[in-house]
């Protein structure tokens, strides 16, 4: 079962609000912002409520409002204030902050009226590739470090989850329009980091192709039945976590042996693992890629 993280360092708070321990330290002396609890070694901790507090005022202190004029304001008037600021269209370079402020918060309505505001002058691509991709890479980085929980993750990435298969679900309601490829994303054998594969699947029904999405954790045989039913496949997927280091060259040599058999078949692949594929020794029918935009490139 995933823990709800409940007590963070000063360098968490630094890490999810952008300010500076030391400016943080300067605040909660100064202003008494924050009231830390000190564990018996005399190390500060902060509460959830603490780091929902910081967030508050880091976008109101981003929007324009000076420490001294926050400190005075009523705590219970601050998230009212922050609900305010973020729902104004204009508002968009602190959207990010306000995605993880919903995020600490497991506040859907928040997430929902920030996303609402962008799509007031933004494309769901563009909110994609200038917000969502940004916010998933920090994200990343904020649970190695386990600056928040597996729990908070898997709230806001499911949301973002949603708004892909919402807007991929517009489109499918056309017939394709091409007919040189058809693409079939999957992710290989117990892999489940889904998000990069389903926008790729988005791109692809955009482009007017045909899309058999196979999703999570497939195993390589059952890619067979799909090679049996169509010619000019290009297979996608999204090596996050596996294969590992140790089996990823045989992951390609396997899938070669069972490609042989079939005319025209492809393979483009992407991900952190790919980095440990012997290149030198790669088929031409498979196609390495370093981002989600070289694979919409070659489409």
């Amino acid at each position: 079962m995933n823990n709800v993280k409940k007590k963070f360092s000063i360098r968490d708070l630094e890490n999810l609000s952008g300010i500076k321990a030391h400016t943080i330290r300067i605040w909660e002396k100064r202003y008494d912002l924050l009231s830390p609890e000190r564990t018996s070694t005399n190390i500060r901790t902060y509460s959830l409520s603490s780091l929902q507090k910081l967030l508050n005022i880091t976008l109101l202190y981003n929007n324009g409002y000076k420490i001294s004029k926050i400190a005075k304001i009523p705590v219970q008037n601050i998230p009212l204030m922050v609900r305010e600021i973020v729902a104004k269209s204009s508002v968009k370079s602190h959207t990010i902050s306000a995605f993880k402020l919903a995020m600490i918060n497991f506040d859907q309505t928040l997430f929902m009226g920030t996303y609402n505001g962008l799509l007031t002058e933004k494309s769901f691509r563009e909110i994609f590739k200038e917000i969502f991709i940004p916010l998933l890479n920090e994200l990343g980085l904020l649970w190695q470090t386990d600056t928040i929980s597996p729990a908070h993750e898997h709230f806001i990435t499911n949301l973002i989850k949603q708004k892909i298969l919402i807007n991929t679900e517009k489109l499918q309601h056309l017939e394709p329009s091409k007919t040189d490829k058809v693409f079939v994303p999957f992710l290989p054998d117990n892999e489940i980091h889904e998000i990069g594969l389903l926008y790729i699947n988005y791109e692809i029904v955009l482009r007017g192709y045909k899309s058999i999405y196979l999703g999570q954790t497939v195993p390589l045989e059952n890619l067979k039945e799909v090679m049996n039913y169509f010619e000019d496949l290009y297979f996608v997927s999204y090596f996050t976590v596996v294969p590992t280091k140790d089996n990823i060259n045989t992951y390609i040599g396997d899938f070669t042996k069972i490609a042989k058999d079939y005319s025209n078949i492809n393979l483009w692949l992407l991900g952190r693992q790919i980095q440990h594929i012997n290149e030198k020794n790669l088929p031409p029918f498979i196609k390495t890629f370093t981002s989600i935009d070289q694979v919409i490139e070659r489409m």
